[in-house]
């Protein structure tokens, strides 16, 4: 991944290219070094009113004199200029990162003039009311869709010229975030404009992200991180395009102490995993502040490191850590009838989001900053083990779900066209929560439910009329083949309250019950994929308290990938909080022989009946660690032809395991039988 546009990146694509790589080229939407376009040197045209401003004047960078931008008429056609020269070095794929527009911008030059040529209309201050706001951000969603859409057309129109198929994918945080963070993103809508897919753009940075449940406020990264994903997985999904999780161990911040980053990383890397769909991952994208830096010794259990903590390199069992866990996570892609659910709540579940969550989220009339409408709804069911998840509005396929939550508190429906669909989906057995008290100022935004010939004081409104029901009809109701519930309250502050939790699992249990579906609990996600395990302790499961729930134990024989010793284990308990990938050795047939879990990269393995041998590679003056199912002791293991000491293997229960230096050089390891 060659990142940047600029005059010398033809000579750093060659680089790559020369060493056998396959070369893909990233490059930031709405920030960049793009000074040759502010400041007149592209085509002698000044364009500073361009940088994203907020009100006070004051306008928002990304360091020095790189800014965001508020896209111009030129701005497409300039990122397409500096596209060409990554196509003309031969790049195989264009990723176009991060188009986020900031709510707490609107008051530049440009975005003025985008108003008045947008909806034919003078430009009003966006924080003066609620409709200035939604209307701002919808503009400003627009913008960026329309500047990645120029530069969709243009690679498409290359292609076509030069008989290539270079895709175009989008990095980009959740929806979910960027709703928490105060940001305006395309998102969903980027896949109608030509976008092949994404890469999700989720880990601590974005996990770690607080939010309420049952009334206490805190950082809850693994159910977070799990929604986030969730969220990326929904929007791709009834396309067929694709998607990679991010995998980042490191964030911005370089004040976490080594034992925070290592924990949250191993709840962000297992909320991936207990995807089943998705077996791509962009894996460490900025690897020097990992092996490299130095960050915070601080003890576990200690987040915040003080001024006069000491900053240590990263410890060497971490180091081994993550090269085993790599190692798994390029072997995901297991065959569909070895995927499976082994304890979980009730399946099918979703809550229905919208990206004009990303519409409410500045001026005095915001939505709750926690997002309380959202988590209010969603984190009740995820803390008693049912996976939620978030359906996006815009791209739903409602069949997939038996039951779904909504609330038109902090989003809206983009388009009348949803409550047809919705109201068939219910009409034909689903099982619909709606929790909402129609109190969201934005409610009186000029949009499609309160204009024409509909005049609905609100969206909900319009959608219970699809449904055949009163204004005011609280309770469950028959609709069709299927069931609603409503429920006349806030979920931001269902969220913030002791027993909110339990008001929407009650609504829920009431609308399965009536659709003949089953309310399940489980104190423990866990999930098989293949001849791996990934597991999470729910810390509110079965209890009616954000405290320990009942744990779950796994029996068998496992090696836990976050233990860097590669340990047999003969049970695992997932109690609250646990997080785990392991191997299940009994998966592996009776008469199998070969390495099932390594610190480094096996390559060229080959059995005979009197060897194995195979290439190991990992990061340089690190611990590799290797397990290998065996029928009997072996008689000897070299590497690069030197035999390993006594004291670096051991053999018990079938494995053995081999522990030797790392190199990035390629070492051959033999074992001999």
């Amino acid at each position: 991944m060659v990142y940047g546009i600029d005059k010398t990146l033809p000579q750093r694509i060659k680089t790559w290219r020369d060493k056998g790589y396959i070369v893909h080229v990233m490059t930031g939407v709405a920030w960049g070094e793009y000074q040759d376009y502010y400041f007149g040197r592209w085509d002698g045209k000044h364009r500073e009113d361009e940088a994203q401003q907020m009100k006070s004047g004051e306008r928002i960078g990304h360091g020095g004199d790189v800014y965001y931008i508020s896209p111009g008429e030129d701005y497409g056609r300039y990122l397409s200029e500096g596209v060409k020269r990554a196509l003309d070095a031969g790049a195989e794929a264009i990723h176009l990162e991060e188009p986020e527009y900031w709510v707490r911008a609107g008051w530049s030059g440009s975005f003025k003039r985008q108003w008045q040529k947008f909806y034919g209309e003078p430009w009003v201050d966006p924080d003066s009311s609620p409709d200035a706001q939604y209307r701002a951000s919808k503009l400003k969603y627009y913008l960026y869709r329309k500047t990645l859409a120029d530069v969709f057309d243009f690679v498409k129109a290359y292609n076509k010229e030069h008989g290539r198929d270079v895709k175009c994918y989008v990095p980009t945080h959740s929806m979910i975030n960027y709703a928490s963070w105060g940001i305006v993103s395309p998102e969903s809508s980027l896949l109608d404009v030509g976008a092949d897919g994404f890469i999700a753009q989720v880990w601590t940075g974005t996990a770690r992200t607080p939010n309420f449940y049952q009334g206490v406020e805190k950082q809850r990264t693994f159910e977070t991180a799990f929604l986030e994903y969730g969220a990326m997985q929904n929007i791709v999904r009834a396309s067929g395009k694709r998607v990679w999780y991010l995998n980042d161990p490191i964030e911005d911040n370089p004040d976490h102490s080594w034992w925070d980053y290592r924990s949250n990383w191993e709840s962000t890397l297992v909320a991936s995993l207990l995807q089943p769909e998705v077996w791509r991952y962009e894996i460490m994208p900025w690897p020097h502040r990992i092996f490299e830096k130095k960050y915070p010794a601080t003890q576990p259990g200690t987040r915040n490191a003080k001024r006069d903590v000491p900053r240590v390199p990263i410890p060497d069992e971490y180091e081994t850590e993550l090269q085993q866990v790599i190692t798994a996570m390029g072997d995901m892609r297991q065959p569909a009838e070895s995927i499976a659910w082994e304890h979980v709540g009730t399946q099918n579940v979703g809550v229905l989001v919208s990206d004009t969550m990303m519409f409410q989220r500045w001026g005095p009339k915001s939505s709750d900053p926690q997002l309380g409408h959202f988590y209010g709804l969603a984190l009740p069911l995820l803390m008693r083990g049912v996976p939620v998840e978030p359906v996006q509005i815009e791209t739903a396929q409602l069949a997939r779900y038996k039951t779904l939550l909504l609330s038109y508190e902090g989003q809206k429906p983009p388009k009348a066209e949803f409550h047809d669909r919705l109201a068939a989906w219910v009409k034909a057995g689903g099982a619909l929560v709606v929790v909402d008290d129609d109190k969201d100022p934005y409610n009186t935004v000029r949009e499609w439910w309160n204009s024409g010939e509909l005049h609905c004081a609100t969206p909900r409104l319009h959608l219970f009329d699809k449904l055949g029901l009163a204004a005011d009809a609280s309770g469950n109701h028959a609709v069709g083949s299927g069931t609603v519930v409503y429920e006349n309250r806030s979920p931001a502050h269902l969220s913030r309250t002791r027993d909110g939790a339990d008001i929407v699992r009650a609504a829920v249990k009431q609308a399965m019950e009536a659709t003949r579906q089953t309310w399940q609990e489980s104190s423990a996600l866990v999930l098989r994929r293949g001849p791996y395990v990934i597991a999470a302790g729910l810390n509110a499961a079965a209890s009616n308290s954000d405290g320990d729930g009942p744990p779950t134990t796994l029996k068998g024989r496992f090696i836990p990938l976050f233990d860097a010793a590669q340990p047999l284990v003969r049970q695992f308990a997932v109690g609250p909080h646990v997080r785990a990938l392991l191997v299940d050795v009994e998966r592996y047939p009776r008469d199998y022989i070969g390495v099932i879990a390594a610190a480094c990269r096996v390559t060229n393995q080959k059995i005979t009946d009197g060897s194995i041998t195979f290439d190991a590679s990992g990061q340089a003056d690190t611990n590799a660690v290797v397990s290998i199912l065996l029928p009997r002791a072996p008689q000897r293991v070299t590497v690069n032809g030197d035999s390993l000491k006594a004291d670096a293997l051991d053999f018990s229960d079938g494995v053995l395991r081999a522990r030797f230096p790392n190199a990035a050089a390629p070492l051959h390891v033999s074992v001999a039988r």
